[in-house]
């Protein structure tokens, strides 16, 4: 129960700067949720490419959406992010995800300043109400400069 609590109380504070890792072994395609045609999505001329994890444990915090993205490196390789919810590690070794993503209802728009921005609603689970919190997370992708961020807003 020790290693939990740290993971629910950080999944109970406000909204903010998310967090955006490298990619790692649990970032394998036998976490794609099935059908995989409707967990991920190409942008910038398939340059780009979204896809949503579950790696279902913890069942709270299972869920995280994995970026592909220019820059390329020496062998020609996109660089591959992960977006999660927080920080905070889980027992199995990797971040803390949300409780759902709305990949389906997702909407992306292009700036010329800031890349591709990407927003969803992200559900994270509630520990206080049993309940689960809504915010919307949104996703700017530039690949000029390779810098991927990440917000939740609201809940």
């Amino acid at each position: 129960m020790r290693k939990i609590l740290p993971i629910f109380l950080m999944l109970a504070l406000p909204a903010g700067a998310q967090s955006v890792n490298e990619c790692g072994e649990w970032t394998s395609a036998r976490n794609l949720p099935e059908p995989w045609e409707q967990h991920t999505a190409t942008y910038a001329k398939g340059r780009i490419r979204l896809a949503v994890l579950d790696t279902l444990e913890p069942a709270a915090a299972a869920m995280h959406l994995m970026v592909l993205s220019p820059p390329l490196d020496e062998l020609g390789e996109r660089q591959c992010r992960t977006v999660s919810m927080g920080p905070a590690v889980t027992a199995q070794g990797w971040p803390v995800g949300f409780l759902s993503l709305d990949f389906a209802a997702r909407e992306a728009r292009y700036d010329p300043e800031q890349g591709l921005v990407v927003t969803m609603l992200g559900g994270v689970h509630n520990p206080e109400t049993g309940a689960t919190d809504i915010g919307e997370l949104t996703v700017t992708i530039n690949q000029s400069t390779g810098e991927i961020t990440a917000e939740v807003a609201g809940s």
